[in-house]
């Protein structure tokens, strides 16, 4: 497959897939937005292949481990799309293709069915999964002092990733997952068990203040991390302002009603979601 037939299988990934980041992604211009498309539609293989609850636990690490050689050398692929584009946009752009390891750590932490003791274990997944995704995208931005960048850039990234953790802490307790660290719960009375119709059997008001106090958590790294937004161009600044007022505009929710997100999965509207992604283009700070 040629780089332009693979460039546009990925961008159709990413508006299928990974809906709130094409708000973001289709504002940069043609080039960075083909190969950020790269990068998302890679990850979102990885992500696949770590949450096929369908494959047993060997086959899924198998799998794991191939994406994780197939990197060692992706311009070796020629029928594969995904990593025709990826290894077209690493030679055009210094992206740091190592980050995938720490992307694949992360989800084979899943796979091993993880759990965290301390926030301290839980930053570690986080700065996998998400901060990691973060470097690999700043690869495309760039930015004049990426030492600082690529800091700013993994805070933002366990910012999305704990904002994602309180969205789904019902759907992950109902697949057999819990993020939360167990000290956590332990401080607030959590147990997160569930009842025979999914819903948590804790005292709702101790439920509401633990999903206050890790949404306070995360606003602390939304802090940090939208300081990268000014060292990047005009584009790549409204592409991350759009993804990080999409998920912050998300907390917002989550913390103005924790009942209500630990009984379904909140999301944002698409006129909401197209109206973060015009401020943000118009570098209008919200």
């Amino acid at each position: 497959m040629d780089a332009a037939g693979a460039y546009r299988h990925c961008e159709k990934v990413v508006r299928s897939q990974a809906r709130n980041f094409s708000y973001g992604i289709r504002l940069l211009p043609p080039p960075k937005r083909r190969a950020l498309s790269a990068v998302y539609a890679f990850a979102r293989r990885i992500d696949d292949i770590g949450d096929d609850v369908d494959a047993p636990p060997d086959a899924r690490l198998a799998a794991l481990a191939a994406e994780r050689g197939r990197l060692a050398d992706p311009g070796a692929h020629p029928d594969d799309p995904v990593m025709v584009a990826l290894a077209d946009a690493a030679r055009r752009m210094p992206i740091p293709l190592d980050a995938f390891g720490e992307l694949i750590d992360g989800c084979e932490a899943d796979v091993r069915g993880a759990a965290y003791d301390t926030f301290d274990d839980l930053l570690w997944y986080c700065r996998c999964v998400a901060g990691s995704v973060g470097r690999l995208s700043l690869g495309v931005f760039g930015a004049a002092d990426l030492r600082v960048a690529r800091t700013r850039a993994d805070a933002l990234g366990v910012a999305l990733q704990l904002t994602n953790i309180l969205r789904d802490v019902r759907e992950d307790r109902l697949g057999g997952r819990v993020y939360l660290p167990a000290k956590d719960l332990a401080r607030f009375g959590c147990t997160l068990d569930q009842d025979a119709s999914g819903r948590f059997t804790d005292p709702p008001e101790q439920l509401a203040a633990l999903v206050r106090f890790q949404a306070a958590r995360a606003g602390e790294w939304y802090g940090t991390g939208l300081r990268l937004l000014p060292m990047l161009d005009r584009r790549s600044a409204a592409c991350t302002g759009t993804m990080a007022g999409i998920y912050r505009r998300l907390l917002r929710r989550i913390t103005a009603d924790p009942a209500g997100a630990l009984e379904r999965r909140m999301s944002l509207p698409g006129w909401e979601k197209a109206a973060v992604a015009a401020t943000a283009l118009t570098g209008i700070r919200r």
